[in-house]
């Protein structure tokens, strides 16, 4: 099963929309609540992350047998220290964004948390490519 959502950079009105699609979907299959929570919580970091800092975005969701495969690719500044950016509470939100309430610098520790494997590569300039498994 395969699924590929268009992420609108800055449009918070449609922010969550793939990952709560993913998670009725999950529920629909029958997964374990604690899978459908980690796919969840992982996917709508890293749909508010392309919201908040890029300008576009495609996340690519699908299922094999045993994992959830996710990626996204987003068309925006990059990430300059990726190190950092892992960092628990480190944000580099506008103060726009963090006044509707978002960017406290827990998306990426959050989605690392809730996935069994996780890749990032990134280009400052150009654009950021995330991808992670859960392991069902």
């Amino acid at each position: 099963m395969d699924k590929t959502y268009h992420i609108e950079g800055g449009n918070f009105s449609e922010a969550g929309f793939a990952s709560s699609d993913v998670k009725k979907l999950l529920k629909k299959l029958g997964l374990p609540t604690n899978i459908i929570k980690k796919a969840a919580i992982a996917m709508y970091e890293a749909e508010i992350n392309v919201v908040a800092h890029a300008y576009r975005g495609d996340m690519e969701f699908k299922i094999i047998p045993g994992q959830i495969l996710v990626t996204v690719q987003d068309e925006g500044p990059g990430i300059p220290d990726l190190e950092l950016a892992f960092t628990e509470g480190f944000s580099t939100a506008s103060s726009k964004v963090r006044e509707m309430g978002f960017g406290a610098g827990m998306g990426l520790p959050n989605i690392k948390r809730n996935t069994d494997d996780i890749s990032v590569e990134t280009e400052v300039g150009k654009g950021t490519r995330l991808s992670f498994v859960i392991n069902i």
